[in-house]
């Protein structure tokens, strides 16, 4: 044991009520109010610009489908836009000093519940391709941002979502209050359950909550064989939906798919521990596809990994995805993870309530990814105007409030937190007010690739 480590175990242990203390003090520096400043650079980069860069890194021929996907609505501009609300978040005013675990891209539609080691079914944190230590608020920013956007979308008015920002921020500092008052274990081991969740809601709300967790429990490996494949020639092989979904029959350097695979998997290995290791070794892969996700990756590469195991209806179906840089590490210390992937899953490991017990990371043909099971009893809330109950949105926001405190206690100080966050709505009224500036910059960069795309600037494709 070095001496700096062993000094750290016998150092005095600083109290909860001195570290509350501080965490008060630290108000003096940085104000809460302060926080709901919204101050664009003078310089501000071009929001398209922006995009456009990161095009660059991507797969050409899908970056168009991205565009698609976000000029559906300024909601969905927002989800694909982390880059670009990254530098306004981080340059517009000091922030809190107070560093946390950071998500990186908390936006509302990117939690939901996913399954534990033991099958039960928990909420939480769904997306981490961005994570990194950072500023606390910077979530809450960009979370609350995304409240007033998605309310918007939804049909909400101002006063439905002024209140289900409150409601987040509120649920955030009373529940951050409490894990400041538990032990470390005891915050490690939380988790927010399925009955946690239905205890919260009202019966309106119960109803769609449990809707959601019954197609969470439907989504297991043999309702993926039979939604994603095909029989062919007495073998269950990937279903294509081209530009959607293709199936892969070499790498970009030109090396059959199985071999560059094969090549992943041996670094892969090596980031799981042994148990899962050698479950995973049991398996066969029976087919390799490339897959277009989500909003803000769409462009990177992701795969699907078709696996077979002791017979055809054991199947295993694994998401590889590739990690680049976090949008926030300009703006932060350098991550302290030189692959990309091991951050993403460092990250998630230590955040989330119960990851993957196949989330790894890996590198092939030089470019770092991550890995995890495909849809394994995850679900979420659909976005969608015709399917939600506006007015049960703040108590969506306040599940959302708790699990981004849990996120944050698990990383961070929560004594600290909780000194600084405090008891009164000043934290509240902050969030109120950045969440409304900022969606009217996100209105005004919608508009934007809007007129990009009219003027023929950046080629727009096929959403879906």
């Amino acid at each position: 044991m070095s001496k700096k480590l062993l000094h750290h175990f016998e150092s005095k242990q600083v109290s909860i009520e001195e570290r509350i203390k501080a965490g008060k003090a630290m108000r003096k520096k940085v104000t809460r109010q302060s926080l709901g400043i919204y101050n664009p650079p003078a310089k501000r980069p071009d929001p398209v610009a922006i995009l456009e860069k990161q095009g660059k890194e991507r797969v050409a021929e899908l970056v168009p489908i991205r565009y698609a996907r976000m000029l559906t609505s300024p909601f969905a501009f927002l989800r694909g836009s982390a880059g670009i609300m990254a530098g306004d978040i981080a340059c517009s005013v000091k922030h809190s000093g107070l560093s946390v675990q950071a998500c990186g891209d908390m936006h509302l539609a990117n939690f939901g519940v996913f399954s534990s080691a033991e099958r039960n079914l928990v909420f939480g944190i769904n997306d981490f391709d961005e994570t990194i230590p950072a500023p606390f608020e910077w979530d809450l920013k960009r979370l609350s941002a995304s409240i007033v956007a998605a309310g918007q979308f939804l049909g909400a008015d101002k006063k439905i979502c002024e209140d289900s920002i409150r409601r987040a921020i509120s649920s955030y500092r009373k529940k951050m209050r409490q894990f400041s008052r538990m032990g470390n274990l005891e915050v490690w081991y939380s988790t927010i359950k399925d009955k946690d969740i239905l205890q919260t809601l009202d019966a309106s709300a119960r109803a769609g909550a449990e809707k959601i967790f019954s197609k969470a429990r439907s989504r297991t490996h043999m309702q993926v064989l039979g939604k994603l494949t095909d029989m062919v020639d007495e073998k269950h092989l990937l279903r294509e939906a081209a530009p959607f979904i293709v199936r892969m029959t070499q790498t970009e350097n030109g090396k059959p798919i199985r071999e560059g695979i094969a090549a992943f998997l041996e670094t892969y290995f090596a980031s799981l521990a042994d148990d899962r290791a050698s479950l995973l070794s049991r398996y066969r892969i029976t087919d390799v596809a490339r897959k277009v996700v989500g909003v803000g990756s769409v462009g990177t590469r992701c795969f699907v990994i078709f696996m077979t195991g002791s017979h055809l209806d054991d199947p295993l179906f694994l998401q590889l995805k590739e990690a680049q840089p976090s949008v926030f590490g300009p703006f932060v210390a350098k991550s302290k993870y030189s692959n990309e992937g091991q951050r993403v899953v460092s990250g998630q490991r230590l955040i989330q309530g119960a990851p993957d017990i196949f989330l790894g990371w890996g590198t092939v043909d030089k470019r770092q990814f991550y890995i995890r099971q495909l849809r394994d009893m995850k679900g979420s809330l659909e976005f969608d105007p015709a399917k939600i109950k506006i007015e049960n949105l703040p108590q969506y926001t306040s599940l959302c409030g708790w699990a981004l405190a849990l996120a944050h206690a698990k990383s961070g100080d929560a004594a600290m937190l909780a000194g600084y966050v405090g008891n009164s709505e000043e934290l509240d009224d902050a969030m109120v007010k950045f969440a409304f500036s900022y969606a009217t910059q996100n209105e005004k960069d919608y508009e934007a690739l809007v007129k990009a795309a009219k003027t023929g600037r950046i080629k727009v494709g096929k959403s879906e």
